[in-house]
């Protein structure tokens, strides 16, 4: 039997997208934990020399966050952000990115996206992995994402995690990024990049234990802080909808009030962290394993909502521009799930 040159081409593709992956989602998953374990290491086990610089080292980079949040303007580091290794993570799925309007790069925007999923797949690839496509749909306009405020206090991981873009969801770093100035002529924009979008899955962890394959569940009702910010900066809100990112990874089953869903909550509640256990794909085997399912994902990006700058935000504004926010996942939800979604009449979006 005759093998053409493109099927063995195909095969050889696939291979090289799934050890990508294995690596990628191993070192991810791990990335933090490895993080406490080294420092735990070198605090036993090391020195009385590494121990002192590894306790200089932590309190220079605390004092650094909790100073001025230890800022990477411009893009960051390019080398980690636009890479071959990147292309080859979005192919896997693939993972796509929509534009369905403009966003002129005379403004700063908060992109807020979901569903959260495991990982926030689709959000990352796009606006801090593997850049390259954002630059071309957006113009001008720096993609960054805004992860949890602890991982940036913590030796390691918090290196990496700027190497890749990510910034802090606390208050004090949204106010920074936000409010940077839009001027073309100003030093900060001397790169030709004259904007900030920051990606904001707001519905955190709570959403994360919610997600599985197939089932749409938001938590937004009660979610209004990225509004505030909004308000306060002047950024536009840009409603996002990442199709897909809950079939990539199944979840141990956890549903509400049962006992592993109380212990998840209870962790959260004290770290800001829930401890999902994922399920994916095994390397040889699909059954069993942390590699997410070769699923599509598609990053929708909607039309931005503007909105009037106060120092004090009205509740009753706030309220008005939440609703808008959540009449536009929903049109965004049923114009687009017939196109992204397998069986799109047995979805539905619920928004808790």
């Amino acid at each position: 039997m005759k093998i053409d040159s493109a099927t063995i081409k195909a095969a050889g593709n696939r291979c090289q997208e799934l050890l990508v992956m294995a690596i990628y989602t191993s070192f991810f998953f791990t990335l933090p934990l490895n993080s406490y374990y080294a420092i735990i290491l070198l605090l036993i086990f090391g020195s009385n020399l590494s121990r002192a610089l590894l306790l200089v080292y932590w309190t220079i980079i605390y004092l650094r966050h909790k100073l001025n949040v230890a800022p990477i303007d411009g893009n960051g580091c390019m080398l980690m952000r636009d890479n071959a290794i990147g292309r080859i993570y979005r192919r896997y799925f693939p993972v796509q990115l929509i534009k369905t309007a403009e966003l002129p790069p005379n403004k700063n925007y908060i992109i807020a996206s979901f569903p959260h999923g495991i990982l926030g797949t689709g959000i990352c690839m796009n606006m801090a992995f593997d850049i390259g496509v954002w630059f071309k749909l957006f113009p001008q306009v720096r993609p960054k994402v805004a992860t949890l405020d602890q991982h940036f206090f913590t030796p390691f991981l918090r290196h990496f995690i700027r190497w890749w873009g990510l910034i802090s969801v606390s208050k004090e770093s949204l106010m920074y990024y936000l409010n940077k100035s839009n001027d073309p002529q100003h030093p900060d924009n001397r790169d030709g990049f004259t904007s900030n979008a920051v990606a904001i899955l707001v519905g955190g962890a709570q959403e994360a234990l919610d997600s599985n394959p197939g089932e749409y569940i938001l938590t937004l009702r009660k979610r209004k802080g990225f509004v505030k910010m909004a308000v306060r900066t002047g950024s536009a809100i840009v409603p996002s909808f990442s199709f897909g990112e809950v079939d990539i990874f199944q979840q141990v089953a956890n549903p509400p009030n049962s006992k592993l869903r109380n212990f998840q909550i209870a962790v959260k509640k004290r770290t800001g962290i829930a401890p999902l256990i994922p399920l994916g794909r095994d390397i040889f085997h699909y059954p069993f394993g942390v590699v997410p399912y070769r699923r599509p994902i598609t990053q929708v990006v909607g039309a931005p909502i503007e909105v009037v700058q106060s120092d004090e935000p009205d509740p009753a504004y706030v309220d008005e521009l939440h609703g808008k926010v959540i009449k536009a996942l929903e049109d965004m939800f049923e114009e687009y799930k017939a196109k992204y979604l397998k069986d799109p009449e047995t979805k539905q979006l619920i928004i808790n």
